[in-house]
C-alpha cells in the first residue's frame, strides 16, 4: 500500500474551481472541511477529496466527493442536520455568538445586574450538543458562556461570570434563550501569567543539543525513513498528523505493520450538572477540526535540537489553500538505555542506548492546547503520547451547584475560582496490517493458579489468550488487574518458533466515558465507552463518533460500524483505541496548567526472530571518541 501524498495548494484550488463551475460554490458557501479520501479505491492515480459545503443562509449542509483525476464531482449529497447532524463549526460563528447575544435584551440585562459592561465580556462559542431543550431540533446552535475581560491582554479566562448561557442559532442570528440562574462573585484574582514582573530564576544553564552530522533520516517529499522504519506523513484539517504506511525493515524484507494511523476523535466532557453547565462536552476533533488550528511551531520553544519541519496545506472557509508553517515537527532523541549486562561469567560489559523519531503537531482549540506525538524506537515499538496543556475551563467556586463546603464537581483553582471535573478522551484509529492484512485480535490476561497438588506452594501463574472472533465480542475494557494486553496476530505468518508474528496494544487502562449510560453524551460518544473496539476495515468507516459529530443525536459511528456484527478473524482490521485523562485540576494547574500526559504503546510480541537491535553500535564519546564500554571489551 502506497501512503498517499498530501494535498497541494494548485489541487485545493482545482477542487474549489470544479464545484463552482458545477453550480455548487456561491458567494454564502463556507469550505467546513476539505480533505483526500486516503483510501482511494480504483487506482493510487485517481485521488479523490471530499468537501463538506455549507451556505450561512441554512442549517443544513452537502457532502461532496470529487476526482481530481477526472475533474468531476462523484457524489453529492445533501444532508438533514436534525438527522445527520450539522458540519463542523466555523471560525467566524465564533463572533457572530458574541455580537448576537451582545445586542439581546436578556443578556444585557443579566450582565447589568452583575454590575459588568458588555464591551468587556468575552463569550466562549461552545458547541450545544443534542438535549431536550424545546426548539432546537433542526438549527445550527452554539452556546456562550461569558468572561470578564479587565484590559485587551488580560486572560479573560480568571473572571467568569458564573450563572449565565446564552443559547445562539447561527443562522437566524438570533438568541432562542438565556438562562440566569442569578449572579455569582465574578472571582477577581489575575490569571495573566504571560504579564508576571516577579524576576526569572537565574539557575538553569544551556542544554545543547547538537547532531553535527545531521539527523539519521531522510525525508523526500512525505515520506521519511530513519533506521529501519519507512512511513508516510500525512497531515488533514479533521484529524490532523496522520501517518500511512508504516512498515520495519527486518533484513531483505520489508515488513508492514499499520497502514494508517491517525486520532480520529477526541471528546471533552465535563462533569458539573448546573443548568448553565450541564451540556457541556465538546468534540474538538468532529466540531471543530483540530488540524484546522495547528500551531506553527518554533525552534528552540516547541521543538528542541535538530528539527525538520514539514508544512501543511488545508483550505480556508472559502475554499483557498492555507499553509501552516511548520504545522510538523520531526527529530531524533536519546531515550537513555536500549539494553545492558554486564557478565561477571564471560567478563564482558556491553551497552547501547535508545534513541527514538518523533513525529509531531500541536494544536490549540479554545482554551486548552493539544500536542500529538508519535514515537518510532530502534526495537520496533510504536507509541502515541498525547499531552494537553493551556488554561483550565473555569468557573465561579463554590458556584450554583455547590454540595456544602465543597462542590462535587468543582475543583477550587485559586480564591473564587473553579476548575470544574472533565476528561479528555481521545480515539485512535488503527487500520493494522501485521506482516498483511489478515490479522485476529486475541486478548491476553494473567490467570493466578490455585495452590493445589501441580502448584504446592501457590506460586504459579500463567495467562489466558482468547480470540476476538466477532464485532460484538470485540468491545472490550483493559483491566490492569489481570495486565489485560490486545495482541494483533498474523495467522498466516510464522516466526522462527513457528508461532504467528504478532503486536501487542499495552492500554494505559484510565477511565471511560463516565457519564451515566442513558446521558445524550454517551449516546454521541459511544466510542469513549469502550477502550477497544475491533471492526472490519471499511474505508468509509473513517471517525470513531461518525462523519457529522456536530449536533448529532447519537448512534454514529462505532455502534453504526459494528451492528452488522462481521467476523474479524484473519481479517482486514482496524482498531478504536480509547485513552486519556480524567482532570480534577489543581491550584498548580492555574493560571496555566503543566503538560499532561496520556496515550498507549504497541510492541512486537513475537514478530522479530530475536531482539531485532543487535546491530546498534556502542556510543562514541563525543569528548574522546573511545566507545561506550568496559574493561577488556573498551577499545
Amino acid at each position: 500500500m502506497l501512503a498517499p501524498k498530501p494535498l497541494s495548494s494548485g489541487e485545493i484550488d482545482d477542487v474549489r474551481l470544479l464545484l463552482a463551475a458545477e453550480g455548487l460554490v456561491g458567494a454564502h458557501t463556507r469550505f467546513a472541511y476539505l480533505g483526500l479520501e486516503d483510501y482511494d479505491g480504483e487506482s493510487v492515480d485517481d485521488r479523490r477529496v471530499r468537501v463538506l459545503l455549507h451556505d450561512v443562509r441554512n442549517a443544513n449542509g452537502a457532502d461532496v466527493v470529487v476526482s481530481l483525476a477526472r475533474a468531476a464531482v462523484l457524489s453529492h449529497r445533501e444532508l438533514d442536520g436534525a438527522v445527520d447532524g450539522m458540519l463542523p463549526v466555523l471560525d467566524e460563528e465564533f463572533a457572530v455568538v458574541e455580537s448576537v447575544l451582545a445586542r439581546d435584551p436578556r443578556w444585557l440585562a443579566a450582565l447589568a445586574l452583575r454590575g459588568v459592561d458588555v464591551d468587556r465580556v468575552r463569550v466562549a462559542p461552545l458547541s450545544a450538543g443534542v438535549f431536550d431543550y424545546p426548539g432546537e431540533s433542526g438549527r445550527r446552535i452554539l452556546r456562550g458562556l461569558g468572561f470578564r475581560q479587565d484590559h485587551d491582554h488580560d486572560h479573560a479566562w480568571a473572571h467568569p461570570i458564573d450563572g449565565l448561557v446564552g443559547f445562539v442559532d447561527v443562522i437566524a442570528r438570533e438568541v432562542i434563550d438565556v438562562i440566569d440562574l442569578g449572579p455569582v462573585p465574578i472571582p477577581e484574582g489575575d490569571g495573566n501569567f504571560h504579564l508576571r514582573t516577579e524576576p526569572a530564576r537565574t539557575t538553569q544553564r544551556p542544554i545543547e543539543i547538537t547532531q553535527p552530522e545531521g539527523p539519521s533520516f531522510t525525508v523526500d517529499g512525505h515520506l521519511l525513513s530513519w533506521e529501519r522504519w519507512s512511513v508516510g506523513v500525512g497531515f488533514d484539517a479533521r484529524e490532523g498528523l496522520v501517518l500511512h504506511n508504516l512498515t520495519f525493515a527486518d533484513g531483505d524484507r520489508v515488513r508492514p505493520i499499520i497502514n494508517r494511523a491517525s486520532v480520529s476523535e477526541m471528546v471533552v466532557p465535563y462533569a458539573d450538572p448546573s443548568p448553565v453547565r450541564s451540556w457541556q462536552n465538546y468534540f474538538d476533533t468532529g466540531e471543530y477540526l483540530i488540524g484546522r488550528y495547528a500551531n506553527s511551531l518554533e525552534l528552540g520553544c516547541d521543538c528542541l535540537g535538530d528539527i525538520t519541519y514539514l508544512d501543511a496545506t488545508i483550505a480556508d472557509a472559502h475554499g483557498n489553500p492555507h499553509t501552516i508553517k511548520n504545522a510538523i515537527c520531526i527529530h531524533e532523541e536519546d531515550f537513555g538505555i536500549l539494553w545492558k549486562h554486564t557478565d561477571q561469567w564471560a567478563g564482558t560489559s556491553e551497552t547501547r542506548r535508545q534513541r527514538r523519531l518523533v513525529i509531531s503537531f500541536f494544536t490549540t482549540i479554545g482554551n486548552y492546547d493539544y500536542g500529538f506525538y508519535w514515537y518510532l524506537y530502534l526495537d520496533g515499538t510504536i507509541e502515541l503520547e498525547a499531552k494537553a496543556t493551556g488554561i483550565v475551563f473555569t468557573s465561579a467556586y463554590p458556584g450554583p451547584c455547590a454540595a456544602g463546603p465543597d462542590n462535587a464537581y468543582t475543583a477550587e483553582l485559586a480564591p473564587g475560582l473553579g476548575g470544574p471535573l472533565h476528561q479528555h478522551l481521545f480515539s485512535a484509529r488503527l487500520d493494522m496490517a501485521v506482516d498483511g492484512t489478515g490479522n485476529t485480535v486475541h486478548e491476553r490476561d494473567f490467570v493466578r493458579v490455585p495452590t493445589s497438588g501441580e502448584n504446592p506452594h501457590g506460586n504459579a501463574f500463567t495467562y489466558r489468550s482468547t480470540p476476538l472472533t466477532r464485532e460484538s465480542q470485540a468491545r472490550r475494557v483493559a483491566d490492569g488487574s489481570v495486565g489485560r494486553t490486545w495482541e494483533i496476530v498474523n495467522p498466516n505468518s510464522f516466526n522462527r518458533l513457528g508461532r504467528p508474528v504478532a503486536y501487542s496494544l499495552f492500554p494505559e487502562g484510565n477511565p471511560t466515558l463516565l457519564a451515566a449510560e442513558d446521558s445524550s453524551i454517551s449516546r454521541r460518544a459511544a466510542f469513549a465507552t469502550k477502550h477497544l473496539w475491533v471492526t472490519r476495515f471499511d474505508p468509509a468507516e473513517r471517525y470513531a463518533a461518525g462523519d457529522f459529530v456536530n449536533q448529532h443525536p447519537g448512534g454514529a459511528g462505532l455502534p453504526a460500524y459494528v451492528a452488522g456484527d462481521r467476523g474479524i478473524e484473519n481479517e482486514h482490521l482496524v482498531l478504536w483505541h480509547t485513552f486519556g485523562i480524567t482532570h480534577v485540576p489543581r491550584p498548580e494547574d492555574w493560571p496555566i496548567m503543566p503538560v499532561d500526559y496520556s496515550g498507549f504503546t504497541l510492541k512486537p510480541n513475537g514478530f522479530f526472530d530475536c531482539n531485532p537491535t543487535l546491530d546498534v553500535p556502542r556510543s562514541t564519546s563525543r569528548h574522546d571518541g573511545e566507545t561506550c564500554c568496559h574493561g577488556d571489551e573498551k577499545r
